[in-house]
């Protein structure tokens, strides 16, 4: 997605009286204390998202009229972001239109761009701050805003901090996903990289730090059991290192730019006393970060990106608790409007046209015009500066079977959102305890009672439900491989029975899982030495398959059969050697690889 300023997440701020001022830009603090250990981050098993066709319905062109004008205005901030593609096919302009979907579910809306988290917050704390003085309707501040699910832990941690000096009924709460980034935002590197994670060792990677995009990194290095230096002052050669820039251009062009710079080295955490010079050679960014990467200098792959990763960052909309309780309606039937509007983009190219050009009004953004949204929001692959294919942008629009989906309203899905909410909040909560040391569970920050709502009074069809559901296709051909990672399963001696002190491993594979919706799964079993080798092939597969059958045993629409496969090593593969205990217990492991689904 496109934003100028130069973060997308983590703010802290504070509310004197009905004054609003920022408290902490966490991306622009130094870390903690030079000297942190690199540590690999918790893997993130997101689970899969499908990207479903809409239901065919035509639905008529909004006008440019104002409509709706005899209801009470409800203001939206958000970043310029394809993923809104489908609000702004319902509102058909900056505000309600004649003729649009909000106009026909009587909602007055208005949209505008706001790309700096802070200002998000700030908005929210005024209309917060008004509701509590007795304004039924604020002119002041927003109503909503949207974020990215994946950074909404720390979003909402520092603006519900902010909050609560009004009191419990003022928390902040999202109600709604409309839609995903769906490739655009990406991890690019040199092809070494993605051909041999361990490579990436002793990188260094410019982008804005505990971002969206850095998450993603975060997340593939975790899947790979690689170390991350959360120090940027300072170099790892065991671990990928970190330059923070501004935004997303400032990476784009650290990259382009060549930078560098002499860090102290270190090793366990522990400064060694030598001096190390190194030079950007990779990026975490979005469009059209990557595309000004690609235009100007080139020679950088996706190494991984929302497109695998897809169930990482959803759009999600957040609203003040007490307002919206006090103004159901007018939620339901704005989120059922935004629903359809996500439905339309999906079944008729002319509502995305339309919907485009409306995000060439609402964003202004210098270069770009319609065309040029429609173009990445479908996502496309180029041709770098150096003549190799690379992919660029790529978001989706949601409708009402994949909203239920992302929250686990369809029998036998998980909650995805829950999910990501919960693996990047741990994820920077364990690299940046100082700056955010907890944040709230999903269970106090979620409220899907509306969208609940809007399916009993719109309730998709079978076929809906069906389609929007994760779909794998079973393939003989090698896929390009995502991550891989041994998990420290135990199964009582001599069975395929999980031990019970296993509960927590399964629980972090699931999670990483869920969020990486965009790839196949291969579960290896392998054993030790001890024992017959054809016993011991027979066992590794009965645990392989005792994994697979628990992450179907809940959420059987996640982990459908075409999705895993399971494959048995025995002792064949060992990691150490089988001549001592803790070799052989090295050697007892379930291993995770992820594979791209194309």
């Amino acid at each position: 997605m496109q934003i100028k300023p130069a973060g997308k997440v983590v703010i802290f701020i504070l509310v004197l009286g009905v004054a609003v001022g920022l408290f902490k830009v966490i991306k622009k603090l130094a870390p903690e204390a030079n000297g942190q250990n690199s540590v690999v981050p918790g893997s993130a098993n997101l689970g899969n998202r499908t990207d479903t066709p809409g239901t065919g319905a035509k639905v008529p062109m909004p006008g440019t009229e104002l409509g709706a004008t005899d209801q009470p205005e409800v203001r939206l901030l958000g970043y310029a972001w394809n993923a809104q593609m489908g609000m702004h096919f319902a509102i058909g302009g900056a505000q309600t239109t004649k003729g649009s979907l909000m106009e026909q579910h009587h909602v007055n809306f208005k949209f505008a761009r706001q790309d700096d988290n802070g200002k998000l917050q700030e908005a929210l704390v005024a209309f917060a701050t008004a509701v509590s003085q007795g304004e039924s309707n604020p002119t002041k501040g927003a109503h909503f805003c949207t974020v990215m699910g994946d950074g909404s832990a720390a979003f909402l941690k520092g603006l519900n901090d902010a909050l609560k000096k009004l009191g419990p009924e003022y928390t902040a709460k999202i109600v709604g996903a409309i839609g995903y980034s769906h490739g655009e935002d990406k991890f690019m590197g040199p092809a070494e990289w993605k051909k041999t994670p361990s490579a990436s060792r002793g990188g260094l990677v410019a982008g804005v730090l505990r971002d969206g995009d850095w998450n993603i990194a975060q997340k593939w290095l975790g899947d790979n059991g690689l170390r991350t230096n959360p120090d940027e002052k300072t170099y790892d050669p065991d671990a990928l290192n970190w330059v923070n820039a501004n935004d997303y251009i400032d990476a784009s062009q650290k990259y382009i730019a060549g930078y560098s710079e002499d860090r102290p080295v270190v090793r366990n955490g522990k400064r060694t006393g030598e001096t190390q010079h190194i030079t950007v050679q990779g990026v975490v960014t979005w469009t059209p970060g990557d595309v000004i990467v690609a235009q100007k200098k080139g020679g950088l792959v996706s190494i991984v990106s929302t497109k695998e990763y897809n169930s990482q960052m959803p759009c999600v909309i957040i609203g003040i608790d007490k307002w919206m309780k006090t103004h159901r309606t007018t939620v339901e039937n704005m989120l059922q409007a935004i629903a359809e509007g996500g439905d339309a983009v999906k079944s008729d190219p002319a509502a995305l046209h339309r919907a485009a050009e409306v995000s060439e009004i609402v964003y202004a953004e210098k270069g770009s015009d319609a065309a040029y949204w429609e173009k990445y929001f479908k996502g496309v692959v180029e041709n770098d500066a150096t003549g190799m294919p690379v992919d660029l942008g790529g978001s989706s629009a949601n409708n009402l079977a994949d909203e239920l989906l992302t929250f686990g309203l369809i029998p036998g899905s998980a909650n995805l959102f829950a999910t990501t909410y919960k693996v990047f909040g741990d994820i920077v909560v364990s690299q940046y305890p100082n700056l955010v040391p907890s944040y709230p569970p999903a269970s106090a920050i979620l409220d899907t009672s509306y969208i609940e709502a809007v399916a009993k009074r719109a309730t998709p069809t079978t076929a809906e439900i069906k389609e929007s559901k994760p779909k794998y296709v079973k393939s003989t051909t090698i896929k390009p491989q995502v991550g891989r990672r041994a998990y420290d399963i135990h199964f009582n001696t001599g069975t395929a029975n999980i031990a019970g002190d296993s509960q927590k491993e399964l629980e972090k594979l699931r999670n990483s899982l869920l969020v990486a919706g965009g790839t196949t799964v291969e579960i290896h079993g392998h054993t030790d030495s001890q024992g017959n080798a054809d016993a011991n092939m027979r066992l590794s597969e009965a645990r392989a398959f005792a994994v697979k059958k628990w992450l179907q045993s809940k959420y059987p629409a996640n982990f459908p059969d075409e999705r895993i496969q399971v494959l048995a090593h025995g002792q064949t593969q060992p990691l150490a050697p089988n001549s001592d205990e803790s070799g052989r217990a090295k050697n007892r492991r379930v291993e995770i690889r992820l594979l791209t689904t194309n």
